[in-house]
């Protein structure tokens, strides 16, 4: 089980096809019902892959709020994380409970899936020619939020709604995942209050911890060779043929 788990959260959590979206459908299927501790190995396993991926980029930030340089472009960086994450707080605040339920709602899935398909194809169609302003990270961290929905892929939803505002498709890319690091620090404390251990030991969750990270950092790669390369929009068929699948299999069992 925690096996199956660590590669479906490794491999779909930076892909644009929703992480919680796959979990739901794999645990909803197959009937499995992991502790609460094993998604928070996850979140941290998740955060880990960002920050060996992004050491750098997250050095350089630490490094000019020291300064409290916010003329340089990493302390530029930095507030536009601000920015962006209040957005994400607070629509998990005032909407937990609907988000919440959601995860028990394959139907709903299967939706947000098409929906997700939607936004990766139309991202394309926009040229990559201005740099990240504070309109457009207000506007990518209400995407993060969004992308609390279970189906709706928070890398795909970011980084569309970067390129769909025109930032540099690097950029779009590089915040999208700089943006996440407190929005999975936030979720991974969230979860941790209501924290039971349950039947897994140690060796268990970090066999999980350690194989969601390694496929998740391949992944990684993969998604970024798919963005640079203008392949992107190529997930939009996956989203858009899962979450038909799905909605079909609901709507007829």
């Amino acid at each position: 089980m925690i096996l199956i788990l660590a590669v479906v959260q490794g491999v779909t959590e930076w892909l644009p096809v929703s992480s919680s979206g796959h979990l739901v459908i794999v645990q909803g299927y197959f009937d499995l019902k992991p502790p609460l501790i094993f998604d928070v190995v996850l979140h941290v396993g998740t955060l880990c892959v960002v920050l060996v991926a992004f050491w750098e980029d997250i050095v350089k930030i630490l490094k000019a709020l020291v300064r409290l340089d916010f003329k340089a472009e990493e302390g530029k960086l930095a507030l536009f994380i601000v920015v962006g994450s209040v957005p994400t707080a607070v629509m998990g605040y005032l909407f937990h409970d609907i988000f919440e339920s959601l995860f028990y709602n394959v139907f709903a899935v299967g939706t947000a899936l098409l929906f997700t398909g939607l936004f990766l194809y139309v991202s394309e169609r926009r040229r990559d020619r201005k740099e990240l302003d504070f309109l457009d990270s207000l506007l990518i961290g209400t995407a993060q939020g969004i992308a609390i929905i279970p189906g709706v892929s928070r890398s795909g939803l970011t980084i569309a709604m970067g390129m769909l505002r025109g930032v540099k498709k690097e950029t779009a890319f590089k915040y999208s995942f700089l943006l996440s690091v407190p929005a999975v620090i936030g979720a991974a404390i969230i979860e941790s209050k209501d924290l039971v251990i349950g039947s897994l030991d140690m060796m268990t969750l970090l066999l999980g911890a350690v194989t969601s990270m390694i496929v998740g950092y391949v992944s990684l790669k993969i998604l970024l060779w798919m963005v640079m390369g203008e392949r992107f929009h190529l997930f939009a068929y996956y989203c858009w043929i899962a979450g038909a699948t799905i909605v079909v299999f609901q709507l007829f069992q």
